[in-house]
């Protein structure tokens, strides 16, 4: 799974939606809805709720943390 995903997920998990998603990591929610799906086939589960219940047992986001900003917009200094 890419940082990105692991970025993706950890909000999947935080319950948010793709349009949050998108806001948060300063993507469109079409590339969000793209992520979402690419993780949910490398986790082999069939929907958010299965991914989020995964991520929390296997404990991948025990403590909440910021997600990686766009590399675009960190050398922007956006």
């Amino acid at each position: 799974m890419t940082s990105r995903e692991r970025d993706v997920l950890r909000l999947v998990a935080a319950g948010s939606t793709n349009r949050k998603i998108a806001e948060e990591l300063f993507i469109s929610p079409k590339t969000a809805s793209v992520h979402v799906s690419n993780i949910l086939a490398k986790l082999g589960v069939t929907g958010r709720g299965e991914a989020a219940a995964l991520a929390h047992r296997l404990r991948l986001f025990a403590a909440p943390g910021p997600v990686s900003p766009r590399p675009e917009a960190a050398r922007q200094g956006v």
